[in-house]
């Protein structure tokens, strides 16, 4: 075998061995035996000739006669019950090897009887690995060996052995019975064990031909070449495959040294035949080899396809769903990304400056001046904030209940502190300070912060005015520093929402750039069932074998690969399994909201640079002269405020409302202490004295002021007197004095005649 040639089939053997490993065959299974015998027959230096056939036809005494030397066993009932090699050796010993690594080395061959042969139940010892015999015989020396096999047809256990060992035979000599027709049996494992495993170069031997009659001996002849040509031996050009050999009178003869009885027993012929035929193959293994790997091979080749299959079937199923699956999640990545850049950009609308400003900030100054910005925060601000809030949260725990990435945190935009406004000293004449009323309601104009602004103004303006005690100089001064106070509240309010909008455009930014981490979704970083993944890489070992065998049985037999085996073989090597397998599930998912904002915690958080109140560190500061001052990173800069006069209206319909409160409470106070002072007049005067005017027609005339017909309800009047002020109120025609005196009036007798009805 040149070195080549040797390199090529130890590489065929090892890829058939890491085969054989990955079906994790039995090992006392016909594959996995048969694997095991051919891998080492391919790597063989030796030329062997295995000799084989039923008990009792001469296999023993065929070989002894060509050893010329009685070294086997011989005897006239069945006996051998070992596979025996016989090889080259100076001299004639045997070693028997044990199952349990015991070596027996003796000269000759007695020993065989104590280990290979049949007990007295015809049973094969089970201790016994293997039996050698040495024998100096030329023919040996020349790298040849024979191989005396137990009798088949007896028993299964027999028959495996002999099925295998036929399997590392070079060149097989089969014995045939002449005296009787070969059987069903025999024909079947012609078939079975030589033709369709590719053992072709088969020899048949016909004995016990000479104790048939003369006049029978042709005949059988015949039938057993018949025999021996329907086999299609693959031998050298020139031989036949059939000889006759009378076994035993062969070895009488070689054992006497009688040349010309060897010759006439077929002895002579047959083993110059047999020699030629040897030689040649000798020089040309791959002919004698190789035709016994294509049929293995095709067996190994089922048996990984029958494993493959169930994993491509199940992996396949298990990958339509998962691209099914990512499908989904790749639309929902879609999907959210567009949920949440729709709430993103909502909130963040909500957040920019003039939006603020045109939702709240009149709804806020009129709370801050009603001493209700708390209340207006929580019940009205927060609850929008928290709201838009809770509406970009639900879309981050959207995405990560979906993908399980990194877990959302809940967006929080802390609400400033509230504003606080220091209201300028009230202008205004000892004389005016002086009225009890004025006092009362002025007095609490400079100390009260948060509270009432708004309604105590107007109230005092609202007082000053039905007691005429002032100039129309100083009423223009006290509607000066009513919309001065105005002005104040607008601009702290102002100042809270600029730091309301830019802190939380700030953390809306970080948000957004923060969300690419939840709402994204890796195809290839979601982990695995570690079931699926050992199958992937089961399936990978089976493919990647199987690539491997038909390459080298492309390489020494000129096989070609199947198309579907090599794209099999560029699929990529599975990731390795990891010890650790976290699998994918649903995310808990919290409630959403905002720390720090509930009801209990309506301070916003002091501790971060933004708006704050009146307080000296960083931040926003107020004082007396409404100066400000904002630390931090710098901020786009914002459009100007709005114009007060475009708010004012809205401010002035909270005022109205409560400046209707403090009208009624006042005239109802001038009333009772008119009616006091009439009772006292009336009390002084003589009885019965008729009043200028009957109450009956007061009344009249009140429901007349207030477009109502008599009789009219509580409800009917409260509405007729709201709808009358917002119509009437002064503040309404400051651009026109002439209009704003006749409003005066009007309000004048507005007012009484809602504190009658309503008295």
């Amino acid at each position: 075998m040149q070195p080549q040639q040797k390199e090529d089939y130890q590489q065929l053997a090892d890829a058939l061995k890491s085969v054989s490993a990955l079906l994790d065959l039995d090992s006392k299974s016909q594959l996995h035996q048969d694997t095991l015998a051919l891998c080492n027959y391919l790597t063989y230096p030796k030329f062997r000739i295995a000799v084989f056939g039923p008990f009792n036809h001469g296999k023993s005494t065929l070989i002894n006669a060509m050893l010329g030397d009685r070294a086997l066993p011989i005897d006239l009932i069945p006996t051998t019950g070992a596979a025996i090699i016989v090889r080259y050796g100076t001299s004639l010993r045997t070693r028997i090897l044990l199952t349990d690594g015991t070596e027996i080395y003796r000269n000759g061959t007695e020993v065989l009887k104590q280990f290979a042969v049949l007990d007295n139940d015809r049973r094969m010892r089970s201790d016994v690995a293997s039996v050698e015999v040495f024998c100096p015989h030329p023919f040996l020396d020349t790298g040849v060996e024979f191989l005396d096999l137990p009798g088949t047809n007896d028993r299964e256990e027999q028959d495996n052995l002999v099925r295998q060992q036929l399997l590392s035979a070079d060149l097989v000599v089969q014995l045939l019975d002449a005296r009787k027709l070969m059987t069903l049996g025999e024909r079947e494992n012609l078939r079975d064990w030589l033709l369709e495993r590719g053992i072709k170069t088969v020899i048949f031997v016909a004995n016990f031909i000479n104790l048939l009659e003369p006049e029978d001996q042709k005949q059988v002849q015949n039938r057993l070449r018949f025999v021996a040509e329907s086999f299609r031996a693959d031998l050298p050009p020139g031989f036949s495959n059939l000889y006759r050999v009378d076994a035993l009178p062969a070895l009488r003869a070689r054992l006497k040294g009688d040349v010309a009885a060897a010759s006439s027993s077929g002895l002579v012929t047959f083993e110059s035949a047999l020699q030629n035929i040897v030689s040649i193959f000798q020089q040309n293994s791959q002919k004698v080899r190789l035709p016994r790997v294509e049929p293995l091979a095709f067996q190994v080749q089922q048996a990984l396809q029958v494993k493959i299959t169930p994993l491509q079937s199940e992996i396949k199923v298990f990958d339509e769903k998962q691209k099914a699956k990512n499908e989904i999640k790749i639309r929902a990545e879609q999907l959210i990304k567009k949920g949440f850049a729709a709430s993103l950009s909502k909130l963040r609308d909500w957040l920019a400056l003039p939006s603020l400003r045109d939702k709240y900030q009149a709804d806020a100054a009129v709370a801050l001046a009603q001493g209700n910005f708390k209340n207006w925060e929580r019940e009205t601000l927060k609850k929008d904030l928290k709201e838009l809030q809770q509406d970009i949260v639900k879309w981050l725990y959207q995405a990560y209940e979906f993908f399980q990435e990194e877990r959302p945190e809940d967006l929080l935009i802390p609400l400033p502190d509230e504003p606080k406004v220091i209201l300028p000293p009230q202008p205004g004449s000892s004389e005016i300070l002086s009225e009890p009323g004025s006092v009362a309601v002025g007095g609490g104009i400079g100390w009260l912060l948060g509270g009432p602004i708004g309604a105590a103004v107007v109230g005092s303006i609202s007082y000053l005015v039905n007691k005429k005690i002032q100039q129309e100089g100083e009423k223009t001064t006290k509607e000066s520093y009513h919309q001065q106070v105005a002005k104040l509240c607008l601009d702290a309010v102002d100042s809270y929402l600029i730091c309301l909008s830019d802190r939380g455009l700030s953390i809306l930014s970080e948000c957004e750039k923060n969300s690419a981490k939840i709402i994204y979704f890796s195809e290839g970083k979601e982990q695995e069932p570690l079931e699926i993944t050992q199958k992937r890489q089961e399936l990978w070992q089976l493919q990647n074998g199987l690539y491997q065998l038909h390459e080298q049985l492309e390489k020494t037999l000129k096989i070609p690969i199947p198309p579907e085996v090599k794209m099999a073989a560029t699929m990529p090597k599975p990731q390795d399994l990891r010890s650790v397998y976290r699998q994918s599930g649903k995310g808990v998912k919290e409630e959403v909201g905002t720390r720090g904002q509930g009801d209990k915690g309506d301070k916003g958080d002091k501790g971060d640079k933004g708006y704050k109140g009146d307080r000296g560190d960083k931040g926003y500061k107020e004082d007396k002269g409404d100066k400000r001052n904002f630390a931090g990173s710098a901020r786009i800069p914002s459009p100007p405020p709005p114009n007060v006069k475009d708010v004012e209206v809205k401010f002035r319909a909270w005022e109205i409302d409560e400046e209707i409160a403090q009208m009624k409470a006042n005239m109802a106070s001038s009333s009772s202490q008119a009616s006091q002072q009439q009772k006292s007049t009336q009390s002084n005067k003589v009885p019965n004295q008729p009043s200028a005017q009957t109450d009956k027609e007061k009344i009249q005339n009140a429901y007349t002021i207030l477009g109502l017909h008599p009789g009219a309800s509580q409800s009917e009047v409260k509405q007729a007197y709201r709808t009358l002020v917002k119509k009437w109120h002064p503040d309404l025609f400051m651009n026109n004095p002439q209009q704003q005196k006749q409003a005066q009036e009007k309000m004048r007798l507005i007012n009484e005649a809602y504190a009658l009805l309503d008295g």
